[in-house]
């Protein structure tokens, strides 16, 4: 059994504090598709998991598990990608508001999209924004730097979407936009964190920079369900 939300995150925040996004099939949870691609599973799922995944995600359809199954997919599965990340506390970060950051909504998702698009942070998607607070740096109206809250778990959320865009990048300005984020967060009684891909040392020293520290690899899967 887990003894940190931490080790389930995906689990910890559809069972807990984003309870009202869940979309469930026996023992399995996920987000809607056009709020994050993330699926959870129980610490210890049972036989039957991966065909509560299938008829959770529907013939031919795609997700991202985050955390081990414990048991590799059946056949008539596609492991499309299987990626070790990094999981980082930043409950000593020194958090700060920034007065240039602004709080982005609805109407910023275009420009927010296309920032994802451009910089590939991670999965961003139309109704993501709605999982928390998202911040924004404009220059000459133009959003040029943004990050926020995905995952939400008891005591804890997620930091991400961090993202610059190229012409602007070597000024910090992610840096701002995480630790304003982390400030909002704080401000909640809650802490931060964030994942990054084990690939991407240069985040990884960053994060580690602005005082976030290495709390446990994480496993990401994306599998692709049977077709009928």
């Amino acid at each position: 059994m887990s003894t940190s939300p931490l080790e389930n995150p995906a689990w910890a925040a559809l069972s807990g504090p984003h309870a009202s996004f869940a979309e469930q099939k026996g023992q399995v949870l996920r987000y809607p598709v056009d709020v994050s691609p993330f699926l959870a599973v129980p610490d210890q799922p049972d036989e039957h998991v991966w065909h509560d995944i299938a008829d959770l995600i529907g013939p031919g359809a795609s997700t991202l598990v985050v955390g081990r199954i414990g048991t590799p997919p059946p056949a008539g599965w596609t492991v499309e990608a299987e990626l070790t990340g990094v999981q980082m506390d930043g409950s000593a970060a020194p958090a700060a508001a920034d007065p240039e950051a602004v709080r982005l909504t609805e109407a910023d998702v275009p420009e927010m999209l296309d920032l994802v698009s451009r910089t590939k942070p991670g999965p961003f998607l139309p109704r993501t924004i709605a999982l928390g607070a998202y911040l924004g740096i404009r220059r000459d109206g133009a959003l040029v730097a943004m990050a926020g809250e995905r995952m939400r778990l008891p005591g804890w959320t997620e930091i991400s979407a961090v993202c610059t865009d190229p012409a602007f990048q070597g000024q910090g300005l992610a840096a701002r936009l995480v630790l304003a984020v982390a400030a909002g967060i704080r401000e909640r009684g809650e802490r931060p964190f964030l994942h990054a891909a084990g690939t991407n040392t240069g985040a990884i020293r960053l994060y580690e920079k602005l005082g976030f520290r290495l709390a446990r690899e994480m496993q990401f899967g994306a599998y692709r369900a049977p077709s009928l």
